[in-house]
């Protein structure tokens, strides 16, 4: 769906004062509407006394009625890494967003720091990737936002990695990104309590009548707090003995706010933290191998074992 008029006028403004050669089509293009759209805003906005004129592109005769914005260099940089290092813009709500207002931005700049941005080279990028995210999740992602906005249940179809394919009634309340993928987290009827979901394995959506009283404590500030990643469950008091290249990874990164790290002898360190659920933390160990020793909880050794038996078994074979 296109821009509304007024905003897709404004949108062209910016567009020719940032941009060079710029057609009907062009125009056409990043507006999300028909040539013959264009031709009409144009139109309206010569009545309107905005000098433009056509040569190899549409182009504006003066730029005097924008007003700059004061940004320094400095600040329009880290302004522009911000947004484009959003994971908000790999989906399809928010690409055309963000396109009008980085136009909008780099329209207003002054002409020392339009000058100082062609002679400066980008060098600092944030990727975000979204594997599966705009061919699954976007299909249903302006769902749910609209029916977390109206406080709406919705009846999901969704893909499990534990249960399978599951109808459920959900509850809504908010959207976030954790780890590499966008997440809901929302009252589950199926279940009887709060839960998680991952958006792009909805596989269907349909937003029901009955709507909700948001519980003010499910919050995305505090929700995850004392969880590994996405996760949740009961606080677990958690000792990992790490030696070798572990050990030096381990006390050089950051993985959780309330871990403890404590060298031992030989290049060996005591690592302890309190987490909510062991699901995450297991596969973290496991990608350790042999550098990796849990020593507490003991149920979670037990389970290291058993997985243990079974890829000897499996590659002995």
């Amino acid at each position: 769906m296109g821009m509304n008029k007024y905003d897709r006028m404004l949108h062209i403004l910016n567009l020719l004062r940032t941009r060079r050669n710029l057609n009907a089509q062009k125009l056409a293009d990043e507006c999300g509407v028909t040539e013959r759209s264009i031709y009409r805003d144009i139109i309206s906005l010569s009545e309107m006394n905005v000098p433009i004129y056509y040569d190899k592109g549409y182009k504006l005769a003066s730029d005097n009625f924008l007003p700059p914005l004061n940004f320094t260099f400095e600040e329009y940089q880290l302004l522009k890494l911000a947004l484009k290092s959003s994971p908000l813009i790999r989906t399809s709500t928010y690409e055309n967003i963000f396109r009008s207002v980085k136009a909008k931005i780099e329209s207003c700049l002054s002409e020392q720091v339009r000058h100082e941005k062609k002679l400066t080279p980008e060098t600092t990028h944030i990727e975000n990737p979204l594997p599966g995210e705009r061919e699954k999740g976007e299909r249903f992602y302006d769902t749910i936002e609209s029916a977390i906005s109206t406080c709406n249940r919705i009846r999901v179809d969704y893909e499990s990695i534990t249960s399978g394919p599951t109808r459920r009634d959900v509850d809504p309340y908010f959207i976030i990104f954790r780890g590499r993928a966008f997440y809901f987290v929302g009252y589950c009827h199926l279940r009887q309590e709060y839960r998680t979901f991952r958006v792009d394995r909805v596989t269907n959506i349909e937003i029901l009548p009955q709507t909700f009283l948001r519980d003010s404590n499910i919050r995305p500030e505090t929700y995850f707090e004392g969880s590994w990643s996405v996760f949740s469950g009961e606080p677990v008091d958690i000792e990992i003995i790490f030696t070798g290249t572990a050990a030096r990874v381990v006390s050089t990164s950051n993985h959780h706010p309330d871990e403890k790290i404590e060298v031992l002898g030989n290049g060996a360190v005591r690592y302890s933290v309190t987490t909510r659920g062991v699901e995450e933390i297991r596969r973290w160990i496991l990608g350790f191998g042999q550098e990796a020793e849990v020593v507490a909880p003991l149920g979670l050794r037990d389970d290291l074992t058993r997985i243990s038996r079974k890829l000897t078994e499996r590659y002995e074979k």
